[in-house]
Order: structure tokens, then C-alpha cells, then sequence
């Protein structure tokens, strides 16, 4: 889809409309020269038909572009228009289908999805469906990491909470923290814990994503769970390995103006002591000789007081939690 196939237009028609807008107005024969294709005259009727373009009738006709702001107004606002009626019908349906689990005995809670594409599919579609939040535990295995990131990057931009558990094997992995960092400074809340007991998505609370097996590729399996007592419990285990976890003391937002450096690599260094790394992957991850993470721990546990890198970590990480409330 083109920048705007989201309001009818194809990518042939978006083409030639920018062709008109730098050579408006023009006859048939001067724009053969620059859309030499047999297309031209359908795709100029179409464009016309759309409220792009006007015509003159000549001798010989002329065609001009219609000002983008007038002409694209209007698609966008059918296309808004349709889109209320789609989302309309869509609460419609979905009305009908709680009716219907309704109705049946023993009621749905559970559906099994089975094979590894149904499976990301019904995972790309509850992360959309997401209205105030997201919860997940993250751990192996992971689902297309471009594509989930995409996503999630897609729903922190229309303003939907985001909790990120991680695992420790996850943010040892190649490039994991950066990783995080970027979703971080998107505006995601991330904590870390040493083991989750299983890999899960809850989606406001009305849907979760449980997954049940990932090997091999065609026993792949995950459950749905709908509203039910189910649900409830999936939850409650969240929230409680949420308040268990430690916070990754990473950049805020990206749109905040970025931190010294020192600051930075100190924040990136407590994330990675808090997941319980090895010298040897901190090193990695922060791109240094082993030595140099070895005398970067030191210090930051000397200015903490800490004697353990993991205190060190814990108390770093508590220094950036809020305040608890005043009695």
C-alpha cells in the first residue's frame, strides 16, 4: 500500500497525481511525455473521478491537479466516515459473538490455536486489539522480533500503557538491549526477573495469549483466553511477578533531550547487572574489553556502597522507583 492507499488511492494513481502537480496544466500530449504507458487516459479518469484533478475541454484539453489539501480533505474524510461504519459493525459483531459464548454450555473460555502461523497471527491480532494496555511476559520464544517490535512501537504511539517483563537470557541475547532501550525511550515500562514461568501476553482485561509449545514448527500451540475466572488468575500472576521484578533503569522517552553519557552507560550497566549478567556478556553488550566492564562495575558499586554487583543493581534501581505514598 502507498503512503495514501489508506484513502483509495493506488500507487499508480498517487505516480501520476504528483506528475500533475509539477506540470499543471497540461495537455494529453505533455503528459504522454513524462507517463508514456497506455494507461494514462484511465488512470487520469480515475484521478478526475476522485476529485484530483479538473478538466478544460480545450482545444486541446488540459488537465490540472486539484490543491492537495482541498482534494485529499475529502478522501480522508470519507475514508474516516467508512472507517466509522467498520468499526461500528465491527462492535456489532463482536456483540453477537459474546451473545452467542453466552448462550453455549459450558461457556468459551478457551480456544486452541495450533501451527506456528495461526499462532503469530493470533499474536500480531490481540496485540492490535489492545484499547489501555499491555502486559507480557517475555520470554523464549521470541516471535519475529522486527515485527513485534513494530507493533508495539505502533500501539505506545496511540497512547497504550505497555509492561514488559523480561527474562535475563533475553537481555543477554546479541543486540537485546539496545532493544529495549529503543522500546524504553518509546515509552514502554521494562523489569526484569532472572526466570518467568511462561511465555504470555494479557490485552487490556479482556484477552490473553498463553503459549504452549513452539517446538517443533508444526506442534506449535497457544491458548485464548477469554474473560473467566482464568483470566483473572493469568492477571494476578502478572501484577505479583511485576511487583517481584526489578525495574531497568533505562532513558525515559526519547523525546526528552538525551542523558550525558556517563549517565547513560551507568543506566545501561545497572539494567544488565540487575538481569544477572556475567562479566564477560556485560562487556559484550556494552561494546568494551573485559577489563573496562570489571573497573565500570567497581565504580559504580564503590559510589553506591554496595559490596555484591547485584545490590549495587537492586539499589540503583530503587533510587529511580517513585516515592511510596505518604500515609
Amino acid at each position: 500500500m502507498t503512503s495514501l492507499g489508506a484513502i483509495g488511492l493506488g500507487p499508480d494513481e498517487e505516480a501520476l497525481y504528483e506528475v500533475l502537480l509539477d506540470r499543471s496544466p497540461a495537455t494529453l500530449a505533455e503528459l504522454a511525455t513524462a507517463w508514456p504507458r497506455a494507461d494514462l487516459q484511465p488512470l487520469l479518469a480515475s484521478l478526475e473521478a476522485k476529485g484530483l484533478l479538473s478538466s478544460s475541454p480545450g482545444p486541446p484539453p488540459a488537465y490540472a491537479a486539484v490543491a492537495p489539501e482541498m482534494a485529499l480533505d475529502v478522501l480522508l474524510l470519507a475514508a474516516e466516515r467508512d472507517l466509522l461504519r467498520v468499526r461500528e459493525r465491527a462492535r456489532e459483531l463482536e456483540e453477537i459473538f459474546q451473545e452467542r459464548a453466552r448462550e453455549r454450555t459450558p461457556p468459551v473460555v478457551v480456544e486452541v490455536v495450533t501451527g506456528r502461523r495461526a499462532v503469530e497471527q493470533r499474536h500480531a491480532q490481540i496485540q492490535r486489539a489492545a484499547r489501555q494496555q499491555l502486559r507480557c511476559l517475555s520470554r523464549r520464544p521470541y516471535f519475529d522480533p522486527l515485527g513485534s517490535v513494530a507493533a508495539q512501537r505502533e500501539l505506545l504511539e496511540r497512547g497504550i500503557s505497555s509492561r514488559m517483563i523480561y527474562e535475563r537470557d533475553f537481555v543477554a541475547a546479541e543486540g537485546a538491549l539496545r532493544q529495549i532501550e529503543e522500546m524504553v525511550g518509546a515509552g514502554q515500562q521494562a523489569r526484569v526477573l532472572p526466570e518467568l514461568p511462561m511465555k504470555l501476553y494479557v490485552v487490556d482485561d479482556r484477552l490473553a495469549l498463553l503459549l504452549l509449545r513452539h517446538e517443533p514448527a508444526d506442534a506449535v500451540a497457544a491458548l485464548v483466553i477469554h474473560p473467566s475466572g482464568l483470566l483473572e488468575a493469568l492477571i494476578t500472576l502478572f501484577e505479583g511477578l511485576w511487583q517481584r521484578a526489578l525495574p531497568l533503569g533505562l532513558a525515559p522517552s526519547t523525546r526528552n533531550p538525551p542523558p550525558p553519557r556517563d549517565s547513560r552507560d551507568d543506566a545501561r550497566l545497572v539494567a544488565l547487572l540487575l538481569s544477572g549478567l556475567t562479566d564477560e556478556a556485560i562487556a559484550r553488550q556494552l561494546g568494551v574489553g573485559h577489563r573496562t566492564a570489571e573497573r565500570r562495575i567497581a565504580e559504580l558499586m564503590s559510589r553506591l556502597g554496595a559490596r555484591t554487583r547485584f545490590q549495587a543493581g537492586v539499589q540503583a534501581a530503587l533510587s529511580q522507583l517513585p516515592p511510596p505514598p505518604s500515609p
